[in-house]
């Protein structure tokens, strides 16, 4: 042991580049991968990251004022919520009324909240847009002025600097000024369900409440499996009479991670590709220096060091640097991983809050080392085989023998450099193999993440595509408004709009009445809806339908089957002659004609109408028009898809490429390192027949460019048709259907390639040059 362990010392001070090089590199693989796990955390829960940037509240209780409650009843209850057990700390008690905004043609109702000039600490809103409540002279919030919850807003078409009009239980108007848009982890504002959150100043909210004032309070807890057990104790503090409402941070959760479930999916794949990838460039990285010490291992069996020692040297010294070289990659996304500039940096700050953090913290590195450890222990059993005679490594040719191919292309002029780097990236057909995959892979994620930022670029750019043909939808609230003809025939007028299309919808139960699906009447027989139909035909004669994939799974049928219903105790029987991209509710929607609706029920009439814009014309102009012509009678509200923080999936995406080409370069920079040291005996015969340094760099940064151009080729029609077919298979289960994913443009995969083969001759650029201007000899140390 004693003399393997002072071989393994020798070999290190006599070969510190190459060590220097396997710990940077084990460094930078498992700093890529905790950036890749922090990544897929910040990307695939984004309630988490929300609830925990905000020190969210995991219950909230809404009361109603006690009869003759004295002053000061608020900070009694407040006292008397902070002092239960497991109670960490309070939001609030807040002031709440009840109200209705009003912008641009689109009602919502909301609850306010007073709140001072800072934003609390627990259920912090977190400021996306704009700014917080300005500050009055007092120092108290300015009134005049609201923060909106940021899908209420949306829903709004309010931004930061327009003005909302509030009606209070008394209708009287009140006009605010939007002064940001936040992100709370509270539930969120939806169409017909829950209110959304407006924060105002004391004075503001006097004045719209009328005096009709309640009260919320958020109780953060320090166990969150106690929730049921402290609502209990919550409510039996206050009174159950005073409570009207609780709201648990696990329905919140529920409904917000529905939407973000397909990303969350994609992301994960992301991962375990990252994870292979890092783990071929590590034990790359790990043979190619145990190939690059067969003489000195042949002098070890000479001198009489048995295999087991030889085995055993190997195995000390690499899982050495390997444990260096994690703990250096830890270490630095640990301590500087927060500082990293742009959404990676987010990622890494808020990752340490999110769940699975310390699992992967410890998972990733020690997952790392017995890696690194299974891969040395193989190269080191190689290297225990090697025969202790210089001679025989000598006689075997280091590369192919020159083809007629290439001595023809000598003979046409081409220049040597490109001959005989071709025949240098290509030596033999398992190294070459082996040469090409390690690199193709993170090429291959590269591709598969373009598919993913198609997939979502085409919700925004070609909606229809994706099942949103309707970029608006109008509803006409009665009796104030007008009638259905009056309503379609203001809409077709107004500049923009390309068809109007009456539609409705309604849940209906499903054969056995086990459970409900949606029922949506879109278009007429005359006139019908632009479904985005993938298989089949779209409906077109009467008792025809069109329905989502997962309406099909739930059902177990398929296209072309009868579909019975029972919709308000009525039978509805439909043909399913297609399947379409059905984004909402799970794709358990099943779409029908006005027509065929009528014919159940003759006095239904329209309860939206969906615009199909011309191409190119804006939906906020088409809103503000509608706006103008219907005298702001008509409400508008722009069609919300699956997807709504594409933004920040799409920051997510491009770190994530970013992390792929660091795996990348490092397996680069491994196999420079290795056709350099095998070509070795090679350079002195280029030198010998005559070609210069810079044609002896040339030929290197030739081998590496062209090993990635095969590398790049492989790697990016793989990734591109993996891409298609895991975002279809993703949709398909989520219940959206397969048909969404979209290839990138030719030109975009070209860039791909382009920058893999740059990026590869950019990175042999240095240690050719090197390698070009070393002194050469034909030694016995350049020969073994």
């Amino acid at each position: 042991m004693r003399a393997t362990l002072r071989w393994a010392h020798a070999d290190f001070r006599a070969h510190r580049g190459e060590a220097l090089f396997v710990v940077l590199a084990s460094a930078g693989i498992i700093a890529s991968l905790l950036l890749a796990g922090a990544l897929f955390g910040y990307a695939a829960n984004p309630w988490q990251r929300i609830f925990n940037q905000s020190q969210g509240a995991h219950v909230w209780l809404h009361t109603r004022p006690a009869a003759g409650a004295p002053a000061g009843a608020e900070a009694a209850d407040a006292e008397a919520l902070s002092g239960l057990d497991g109670v960490a700390s309070l939001s609030g008690p807040f002031r709440t009324a009840a109200a209705t905004a009003e912008s641009r043609g689109t009602r919502a109702p909301l609850t306010l909240r007073a709140a001072g000039a800072e934003p609390p600490h627990t259920g912090r809103p977190l400021v996306t847009a704009g700014g917080w409540l300005p500050a009055a002279e007092d120092g108290g919030p300015a009134a005049g002025a609201v923060v909106l919850e940021r899908a209420l807003a949306r829903a709004l078409w309010a931004e930061p600097g327009d003005t909302v009009r509030l009606a209070g239980p008394d209708g009287a108007p009140h006009a605010l000024r939007v002064a940001g848009i936040a992100e709370t982890a509270e539930t969120r504002y939806r169409p017909g369900g829950a209110p959304g959150l407006g924060w105002v100043s004391p004075a503001t909210l006097d004045a719209v409440a009328g005096g009709q004032v309640g009260q919320s309070v958020g109780l953060r807890l320090a166990d969150p499996a106690d929730t049921d057990f402290t609502v209990q104790r919550a409510v039996t503090v206050l009174g159950a009479d005073r409570v009207a409402q609780v709201a648990k941070w696990q329905q919140a959760r529920a409904e917000a991670g529905g939407d973000d479930r397909l990303l969350g999916q994609v992301f994960a794949v992301f991962g375990v590709g990252a994870l292979a990838a890092a783990a071929l460039a590590a034990s790359g990285a790990i043979a190619a220096r145990v190939r690059g010490q067969l003489r000195d291992i042949a002098v070890l069996k000479a001198v009489g060091f048995t295999p087991g020692q030889v085995t055993r040297g190997f195995l000390v010294q690499h899982l050495a640097f390997a444990v260096l070289g994690v703990a250096l990659g830890t270490a630095a996304i640990g301590l500087l991983g927060a500082r990293i500039p742009g959404r990676i940096g987010e990622a890494a700050q808020v990752w340490p809050d999110l769940p699975g953090h310390t699992a992967l913290m410890i998972g990733i590195p020690c997952g790392a080392v017995l890696l690194i450890a299974a891969a040395t222990g193989l190269s080191a059993w190689r290297a225990g085989r090697v025969p202790p005679v210089p001679v025989a490594r000598a006689a075997l040719p280091s590369a192919t023998p020159m083809t007629a191919l290439g001595r023809r292309a000598l003979g046409l002029r081409v220049p040597p450099a490109l001959v005989l780097g071709w025949r240098a990236a290509f030596p033999r057909r398992g190294r070459t193999l082996a040469a090409v995959a390690r690199l193709a892979l993170p090429l291959a994620l590269v591709a598969v993440a373009l598919v993913a930022w198609s997939t979502l670029d085409q919700f925004r750019s070609r909606p229809a595509q994706v099942g949103l043909a309707a970029a608006l939808t109008v509803r006409a609230p009665q009796p104030a408004g007008p009638s259905d003809a009056e309503a379609e025939r203001i809409l077709a007028a107004v500049p923009g709009v390309a068809s109007v299309h009456p539609g409705a919808e309604m849940a209906a139960l499903v054969p056995g009445q086990t459970g409900t699906i949606t029922l949506r009447g879109l278009g007429t027989a005359r006139e019908p809806f632009p479904s985005a139909v993938v298989e089949g035909r779209a409906a077109a004669g009467p008792d025809e339908a069109v329905a989502g994939q997962g309406l099909l799974d739930l059902l177990g049928v398929r296209v072309g089957d009868w579909v019975r219903m029972t919709v308000a105790g009525r039978p509805q029987i439909l043909h399913v002659v297609g399947r379409t991209i059905e984004p909402e509710s799970g794709g358990r929607v099943i779409t029908t004609t006005m027509d065929a609706l009528r014919e159940r029920d003759p006095q239904l009439r329209p309860d939206h109408h969906a615009l199909v814009l011309r191409e190119g014309a804006d939906p906020r102009e088409v809103r503000d028009a509608v706006d103008r012509a219907a005298a702001g009678t008509l409400e508008v509200r722009q069609a919300s898809g699956p997807v709504e923080g594409l933004e920040s999936a799409r920051a997510v995406i491009a770190a994530l490429v970013g992390v792929l080409a660091l795996i990348g370069l490092t397996e680069v920079l491994t196999l420079v390192s290795t056709g350099v040291r095998d070509r070795g005996r090679d350079l002195l015969a280029l030198k010998a027949i005559g070609l210069t340094p810079r044609q002896i760099s040339a030929t290197i940064v030739a081998a590496a460019g062209l090993t990635a151009l095969a590398a790049a080729l492989v790697g990016t029609a793989a990734g591109a048709f993996g891409g298609v077919l895991l975002v279809d298979l993703q949709a398909a289960a989520s219940g959206i259907g397969a048909g969404i994913a979209r290839l990138p443009q030719p030109p975009v995969l070209a860039a791909v390639v382009a920058a893999a083969v740059l990026g590869a001759a950019a990175a042999a650029v240095l240690p050719a040059t090197r390698t070009a201007r070393r002194r050469l000899a034909d030694s016995l140390s350049e020969t073994l």
